[in-house]
């Protein structure tokens, strides 16, 4: 299949088809799964509202349980200190091996009770299923979802199992690598099924104090333990821990039916950065770890790209560029060759780009396009006359002809670009680098003329077309043009 046959076929199904010249397109970049858009658009966010009812219900609650269950806790907290400090009394600062002996033996059995007596007196009823490993069979415990304060309700209920975390998180006990050994793990799931939630964490939302209010002003907390079989790693597994973990990840999401995403914390840093350019917060969220590696990306790339999207989605609503906010980035008219471009970054076909698609566009359609070769020839195209420089006149002329607007005006975007009447090739090249997307528009057209040529007949095709010997001003060689022996 050549390729304007490839192009046919995808204007016959893609968006647009019919309309114009649109039935000349590029190649489309295939949509690989790993770039699909996550199917939880904020999970940062979580929004628990309170009807007049409900407030009333919790106010009254709170006059009588608050104080009693604020007292019970304060007194279970000062019978634990004791025990604690007796258990990591001569122990080193930083823990490398789990306490054992007959600081264990006595001080395990009363933290335990006293940590269900905790979750007892804060109102949770916790029901337990499954059967707990033996820590021969599973020497690991993996517990998820982790999102709220009061998670640590699974080491209490699995007997207060030793913490497994990676040195640099010393002070945050919670984050281990429980892959990394290569050993059974047994997953553990968490849940809360109460009609109101007060317990869920999350960066928008309530704060620690609002929900441990919240959480106790009510009757009772349901939470569901389940513990369940014990996962195995194979060979594969065992020398690669996060096939290990991803199988046991997505093992667990379908037990608790919730979707999976590889959001992180940099997110969360894209996310407030997006709201400070008065952006939605929910724009900034690219699952970044996943992006990052795909792409070879780091956080400083990615943060001036929200910069550069910010810039052109400003005035549009809703925070997502269309057509015509694109268009008016490039200082070009909306053509059949800026269609092709913007359905290329468009990968859900919705009409508009959000800042995901933006950042893939670039990194996968753009940037490999916008090559010193490309470069070259593009400067190639626009000196007409060979001499080394791009005067606006012949700017203009190439720019019509290419994006078929005879009255185009090009003086904005030509300004841009030259630092006085003319452009040379440094100037060109600088600009071009600077804007990837213009190399991806000019790839494009060349791929219509491409599919064009290849839908003449034989004896048209066989034509010689005008070969232009002058690629920069790199090459001083001097050479006859056609023009010249015209």
């Amino acid at each position: 299949m050549n390729r304007c046959a490839e192009a046919a076929a995808v204007a016959a199904s893609g968006p647009g088809a019919g309309v114009g010249n649109a039935g000349l397109r590029p190649r489309i970049v295939p949509r690989q799964a790993s770039f699909f858009p996550p199917p939880v658009r904020n999970p940062f966010v979580q929004r628990t509202r309170l009807g007049a009812a409900r407030r009333i219900q919790i106010f009254f609650l709170g006059i009588i349980l608050l104080p009693i269950r604020a007292l019970l806790l304060a007194l279970i907290l000062l019978l634990a200190w004791p025990f604690a400090a007796i258990s990591t009394a001569c122990c080193p600062e930083k823990l490398t091996h789990p306490i054992t002996g007959w600081k264990r033996k006595i001080n395990q059995p009363v933290l335990k009770f006293l940590g269900r007596a905790m979750f007892f007196s804060m109102g949770f009823i916790v029901t337990v299923k499954g059967k707990i490993a033996s820590p021969v069979e599973a020497p690991i415990f993996v517990v998820a979802p982790h999102s709220t304060f009061f998670d640590g309700i699974a080491c209490v209920v699995a007997g207060l199992p030793s913490i497994v975390s990676r040195h640099e998180n010393v002070q945050v006990p919670l984050i281990g690598r429980a892959f990394i050994p290569g050993v059974p793990v047994q997953p553990v799931l968490l849940r809360y099924p109460n009609k109101l939630d007060t317990v869920t964490w999350t960066w928008q939302g309530y704060t620690f104090i609002q929900l441990c209010v919240l959480t106790c002003c009510q009757p009772f907390t349901k939470v569901e333990v389940e513990f369940m079989p014990v996962q195995i790693p194979n060979d594969e597994e065992k020398s690669d821990p996060v096939l290990f973990a991803s199988r046991v990840r997505n093992l667990m999401a379908e037990a608790l039916r919730i979707p999976i995403t590889d959001h992180t914390y940099e997110d969360c840093r894209l996310m407030i950065s997006a709201g400070q350019l008065t952006l939605p917060m929910e724009a900034g969220l690219v699952e970044f770890t996943k992006i990052s590696r795909k792409l070879k990306l780091d956080w400083d790339g990615i943060r001036k790209h929200l910069d550069e999207y910010a810039a052109i989605a400003s005035s549009s609503k809703g925070g997502r560029i269309g057509i015509e906010e694109f268009a008016e980035y490039l200082k070009l008219p909306v053509s059949d060759v800026l269609r092709q471009l913007f359905a290329l970054f468009d990968r859900n076909h919705d009409g508009s780009i959000d800042f995901r698609e933006y950042v893939i566009g670039l990194a996968v359609l753009c940037n490999p396009a916008n090559t010193e070769e490309i470069i070259q020839v593009a400067f190639k195209l626009f000196d007409v006359d060979e001499d080394g420089f791009i005067t606006e006149e012949e700017f203009a002329t190439i720019l019509q002809a290419s994006l078929g607007v005879p009255d185009l005006d090009v003086s904005g975007l030509f300004k841009e670009i030259a630092q006085g009447d003319s452009v040379s090739y440094e100037e060109f090249k600088s600009f071009a680098l600077k804007h990837p997307e213009y190399a991806k528009i000019f790839t494009t057209y060349l791929d219509l003329q491409t599919c064009h040529v290849f839908s003449l007949p034989k004896e048209v095709q066989a034509t010689p077309s005008v070969v232009s010997n002058k690629v920069s001003p790199e090459s001083h060689e001097e050479s006859t043009s056609d023009k010249k022996d015209d």
